[in-house]
């Protein structure tokens, strides 16, 4: 069912893309843009994005956009993570990685390209939303993905490297890292629900507290994955001596953190009923996924 469900998130928001460099003039970026961002991966976060809009019933319409700009700043961010000066990945995907595959001149500029897109789309005529609105969420857009989020996260990721580090301090690196984009995910939803400021930030919160959960199970899979499961190779942050939850705490202990963030999140989706249903269900599937 869940893995339906990505699918079909994954089908719609591809076609948008599709569609917008389609309009756009072309350059020799676009081929490396596209090989970065439509073929393979799961789009987690849209098809958050889209369980969210559901408690808010939202229509999908109001919210492509905003999937469409976070899979641009997320795929930006792991052409640049493949990189030979990061974490030197070849594969992604289940396929050479950008840098690989185009050289890493024009993965770096693809990369740089898909980010200054994300803002494009959102700030698009076509897209009719309210301007303050757009300006609230282009702003936490702009803070989510740059050096005080994953950018600034990626730099904490690779100065930790085989080093011992406290876990408030690992959390905050994947705080940064990989929850900053999840915070802005519901942060955005709520800014189109039109939220208080109150509620954006419980949004926000939550949206942190499940990027640390789907950063601990992609841990998990590099320690007990196979390459053609997660479609990368795997068993790497050991070799590059990475600072993870889980090498610091240990499998056991840090299955349990999970499986109690988790039911804390849980927890606080009760109070939307039955319409936080495909949001839950998205999250169970996030700490036990195989990919």
């Amino acid at each position: 069912m869940i893995k339906k469900k990505l699918k079909k998130n994954a089908v719609k928001v591809d076609k948008f893309l599709i569609n917008y460099l389609k309009k756009q003039k072309q350059s020799l970026l676009v081929k490396p843009m596209k090989y970065g961002i439509i073929s393979g991966g799961k789009k987690i976060r849209s098809t958050i994005i889209f369980d969210v809009g559901k408690i808010f019933n939202l229509s999908e319409k109001k919210l492509i956009n905003i999937c469409a700009a976070v899979e641009c700043i997320h795929s930006y961010s792991l052409i640049h993570d493949d990189l030979p000066c990061m974490d030197n990945d070849i594969m992604r995907r289940g396929k050479p990685s950008t840098h690989i595959k185009f050289g890493e001149a024009s993965a770096v500029l693809a990369g740089s390209s898909l980010l200054t897109l994300a803002f494009e789309i959102i700030t698009d005529k076509k897209y009719l939303l309210k301007n303050k609105m757009k300006n609230e969420i282009i702003k936490s857009l702009a803070s989510c993905s740059g050096h005080t989020g994953i950018a600034g996260g990626q730099e904490l990721d690779l100065k930790f490297e085989n080093k011992k580090k406290k876990i408030n301090q690992i959390i905050n690196m994947q705080k940064k890292k990989t929850g900053k984009l999840f915070n802005f995910c519901l942060y955005a939803v709520g800014v189109i629900a039109n939220k208080t400021k109150k509620e954006k930030k419980i949004l926000s919160n939550l949206g942190e507290e499940i990027g640390l959960l789907f950063q601990l199970a992609d841990d998990f899979l590099d320690k007990k994955g196979t390459k053609n499961l997660v479609g990368k190779p795997v068993k790497k942050d050991n070799k590059k001596g990475k600072s993870t939850l889980l090498k610091l705490m240990g499998e056991k202990k840090a299955y349990l953190y999970g499986n109690n963030l988790k039911k804390k999140i849980l927890r606080k989706l009760e109070k939307h009923g039955k319409k936080a249903n495909e949001l839950s269900s998205t999250i169970k599937f996030i700490l036990e996924r195989k990919f």
